[in-house]
């Protein structure tokens, strides 16, 4: 039997990182307005904002929702980093083992820091990672996934804006050089020129996790003319609320039915705190819960 669920994550509210300051909402805001909105799991956001062990059990356990993974970045390109930084790893693991049971287990999205050059051009039009370099890059990435799977866990690696894996060819390529699953997200692949729809078609066989995400191209545009970054990208609205964007959203869940996908589908809505009150971020995710709702999701 086929099993999908819904979550969403809080990114979707600002909350990237514990050192921006404090989180425009509390971790049980948080909770208890996904689960009133109809959500059935939430990411981890940055390890520990959810709380770890127990804490992060009782609070999930109470609001009726599931961890449905979160996001670990490892610098893939740099191989003493790349050790240095496996510690971070080891500790998300440990908050995903210990968060409460459920058909869909939590996976782990691992994906690669932003480079200064694609942060500052997102969008596919700054170079990528050189070609020599490409293979070393991908053994460590097959290392995590190897990793990751000797926990007991299938991790999903998650294309991006702004990093070494940004375009459609880059992700071909990661698919080529590795066999880890992957996370697509159909923001960030329509923003870096390619069209999720088709995607999804093509890398059927490798799709593990699902990020459900508006894009708008002519905010990136401006954005890229105002010389301005990735994170005044995410700012200024650059991943609309479902559909306020160029996203075909019916013909992506008609797709992920055609392909029989089954697993996490994560909307997400990248933005900044301060950029929209708490209460607008609460509003746009149960109107985006609303809209997968309304095509059967």
């Amino acid at each position: 039997m086929r099993v999908r669920k819904v979550a969403n994550a809080p990114v979707s509210f600002g909350v990237f990182e514990l050192s921006d300051g404090p989180p425009p909402l509390t971790p049980d805001e948080m909770v208890r307005a996904l689960a009133e909105a109809g959500y059935a799991g939430i990411d981890s956001g940055p390890i520990g904002y959810l709380g770890t062990g127990s804490e992060l059990t009782d609070r999930l356990a109470g609001a009726g929702l599931l961890l449905c993974g979160g996001w670990v970045d490892l610098p893939f390109h740099d191989a003493d980093g790349y050790d240095k930084a496996l510690p971070v790893l080891d500790a998300a693991l440990d908050v995903f083992a210990a968060a409460p049971p459920g058909d869909l287990p939590p996976r782990p999205t691992i994906a690669c820091p932003g480079t200064p050059e694609r942060f500052a051009r997102p969008g596919g039009t700054a170079p990528g990672l050189p070609a020599a370099e490409w293979p070393a890059f991908a053994a460590r990435i097959q290392d995590t996934t190897e990793r990751c799977r000797a926990r007991g866990f299938e991790p999903a690696f998650h294309h991006h804006l702004g990093t070494h894996v940004e375009t459609p060819d880059d992700v071909e390529r990661l698919l080529e050089l590795t066999d880890v699953q992957l996370c697509l997200d159909t923001g960030h692949l329509l923003l870096a020129g390619g069209d999720p729809v088709a995607a999804l078609r093509a890398w059927a066989d490798r799709v593990g996790h699902v990020h459900v995400k508006d894009g708008d191209t002519a905010i990136l545009r401006q954005a890229l003319a105002d010389g301005v970054d990735l994170r005044e990208l995410m700012g200024r609205g650059g991943f609309a609320p479902l559909g306020e964007g160029e996203l075909d959203l019916p013909a992506v869940v008609r797709t992920l039915d055609e392909i029989g996908y089954a697993g996490w589908i994560v909307i997400e809505q990248d933005t900044l705190p301060g950029r929209r009150t708490v209460a607008q971020n609460i509003a746009d995710q149960a109107a985006n819960r609303r809209k997968l709702k309304d095509l059967g999701l």
